[in-house]
């Protein structure tokens, strides 16, 4: 551990927020050059899903132009991730003692596995089962007309928001090695914690069933993931820990 005072803190933390604003600034820059690339993968799952009963347009005279920009940096922030993840443990690592780096590391990478997984969740399985099943509803053989902007920006918003979210088994597994939760005060919160999540779908996705079931549902498995880890990987490590007295 290495003793820094609170100047030197601030300090070290105004480089990191330099240095990722930098590795932002530079894949901002990568992303937008290959703009047409990335909006092509983007488009893929609901091309997929329209088929020949749809097409995607652009409404408004700067709509490509503003959708390239948002684009890129949505990208920017999902492509960088290993660089910026790095630059994050770079400024927590100084505060912790070789012990606890130890137990730390491995959830700093798990988090960075879990970020990319909830975007290939949201990519490979959210966008074509949610397409297809919104696309199927009522009434068919009706052209659909759909927005360049709004859907790019939405589905690039979901993607990164699904990374984020896929945290939370990491997060939980944290705080129980801190323990702040555990197994008993886990047990009687988990009616409302599902009901929170359901209110929190509700109000992140468009006013319909069917989205904010997709959303839903990882939330409250990803939560039971979390759990699981409280029972099996801490509640044993801190048995482990406790003292015994003959």
């Amino acid at each position: 551990m290495k003793e820094m005072s609170l100047t030197d803190h601030l300090t070290e933390l105004r480089v990191r927020l330099i240095r990722i604003a930098v590795i932002l600034i530079l894949a901002f820059g990568v992303c937008y050059s290959q703009g047409e690339l990335i909006q092509t993968l983007l488009l893929d799952p609901l091309r997929d899903a329209l088929g020949s009963e749809g097409k995607v347009v652009f409404i408004g005279l700067l709509d490509k132009v503003l959708t390239q920009f948002q684009l890129a940096f949505w990208a920017s922030i999902i492509f960088s991730s290993p660089l910026w993840f790095r630059e994050l443990w770079l400024f927590i690592r100084p505060g912790l003692y070789d012990k606890e780096v130890k137990i730390i590391l491995p959830f700093v990478f798990v988090g960075f596995l879990l970020f990319w997984a909830g975007i290939c969740f949201g990519y490979f399985i959210v966008f074509p089962y949610t397409f297809g099943t919104i696309l199927g509803f009522g009434v068919q053989n009706i052209e659909a007309t759909l927005n360049l902007k709004d859907y790019i920006v939405l589905a690039s918003k979901v993607l990164v928001f699904l990374g984020v979210l896929f945290q939370l088994p990491n997060v939980m597994l944290i705080l129980g090695f801190m323990g702040l939760v555990n197994k008993h005060n886990l047990a009687p919160a988990h009616r409302y914690v599902i009901a929170g999540f359901a209110a929190l779908s509700a109000i992140m996705t468009p006013p319909d069933v069917i989205t904010m079931m997709a959303l839903w549902v990882p939330m409250v498995a990803l939560y039971g993931i979390g759990v699981l880890g409280i029972y099996v990987i801490v509640e044993p490590f801190r048995k482990k820990r406790e003292p015994t007295f003959n």
